[in-house]
């Protein structure tokens, strides 16, 4: 007596429509794109400031212009991405004490860097604010799991500025953090000169302010950067892709290839994008797989069960 639940015409059937899907999902694959867009936040949309103010000030490529500048004054200021380079871990700063700290004792870990300066009364401290707004809530600890450090580019700040500064951060995240996850240094000409061109960050004085892109980068263990992100909005989603990008192996190969192949870092928008489609094809094709594989077995079964 045949089986009344699976007969082998009907698997041979179903068989046929699998592979005919499965056909027609390759198709689809090949004619998308890699990747799905999502909404993207922009360094120059006065809705996504932090503390809902706007800088005096910004051009759409995220350059800040104090509105005390000579109009006159020769401005040449832009940021290049130098994503792999090197900064030089052996220069030296002073830390909110005053005492001299070189980059190398700081950068033993993934780490933020951001390029101020502690009297910019406008986006620098938007910047800061907002990174003092996302720090606690990340599930990756400042202090353990990565380092953060706020550089001040103008030379004449003292130590006192930079631990005034750091005692309003650390004020607004109610001691969030540990005590030295994000540190606030100054320093010399010749060394902040070193940094910032090292790190492609180019910025001019006007008068007693400064023209500067809005942005801060992360660097490896070995000092070398590894991401920018742009603007005084900071994305828990970018930020912490970034600190894992930048752990180089700490994080286990499967989990690291994960992330990879669910994220890609898009740098016309400057953050990472959900590649939808390509996890999204991946699942359909694996319940395809296990679908057909379900057929094969069965209808091996019913035959087997037939011969009986």
């Amino acid at each position: 007596m045949k089986n009344p639940v699976i007969t082998k015409a009907s698997t041979d059937h179903l068989k046929r429509l699998t592979a005919h899907f499965g056909l027609l999902i390759c198709a689809l694959l090949l004619a998308a794109p890699a990747r799905a867009s999502m909404p993207q936040h922009r360094a120059d949309d006065p809705s996504q400031m932090h503390g809902g103010h706007t800088p005096a000030a910004q051009t759409e490529t995220t350059e800040h212009v104090h509105p005390v500048a000579a109009p006159d004054a020769p401005v040449k200021v832009d940021l290049e991405e130098h994503l792999g380079a090197p900064i030089p871990l052996d220069l030296e700063f002073r830390d909110e004490q005053g005492r001299p700290i070189r980059l190398a004792e700081l950068v033993t870990r993934p780490t933020i860097i951001a390029p101020v300066y502690y009297r910019c009364p406008n986006v620098c401290h938007f910047l800061q604010g907002d990174l003092a707004r996302v720090l606690p809530d990340l599930k990756l600890k400042a202090g353990e799991d990565f380092q953060v450090i706020s550089i001040s580019f103008d030379e004449t700040e003292t130590p006192e500025l930079a631990k005034r500064s750091r005692d309003t951060y650390y004020a607004a995240m109610n001691d969030g953090i540990a005590a030295d996850g994000w540190r606030f240094l100054t320093g010399d000409l010749d060394n902040i000169l070193a940094l910032t061109d090292a790190a492609g960050y180019h910025f001019q004085r006007v008068n007693s302010d400064f023209v500067h892109p809005v942005a801060f980068f992360i660097v490896a263990a070995d000092g070398r950067i590894m991401r920018y992100l742009h603007g005084t909005r900071v994305l828990p989603k970018d930020l912490t892709l970034a600190l894992y990008e930048a752990r180089e192996g700490r994080v286990g190969t499967t989990i690291r290839k994960m992330v990879q192949f669910c994220f890609s870092f898009d740098p016309e928008q400057k953050t990472y994008v959900f590649n939808i489609l390509r996890v999204s094809a991946t699942a359909i094709l694996a319940t395809l797989a296990i679908f057909a594989a379900f057929l094969i077995l069965g209808g091996r079964r019913a035959k087997k069960d037939k011969n009986l």
